[in-house]
């Protein structure tokens, strides 16, 4: 049970290594969940551009086959 004490304490540091860890673990989760957001936000875009650009590509007429120059 002491050895337990003892981590928590951290050798008379606690104060300094518990709140620094707890701010980089609401930091890192705040990273996470943004990045995740624009994900999902950019997933949509290029959902609705590619749906524009199928919609633009039935309307534009076919080119006549033949050479290129």
């Amino acid at each position: 049970m002491t050895e337990i004490a003892a981590f928590f304490d951290m050798g008379g540091y606690a104060a300094f290594v518990w709140p620094s860890l707890g701010l980089t673990l609401v930091i890192m989760l705040g990273l996470v969940v943004q990045t995740v957001s624009q994900l999902r936000q950019r997933q949509r875009r290029l959902a609705e551009l590619e749906a524009e650009g199928a919609q633009r590509a039935r309307r534009r007429p076919v080119a006549a086959a033949g050479p290129q120059t």
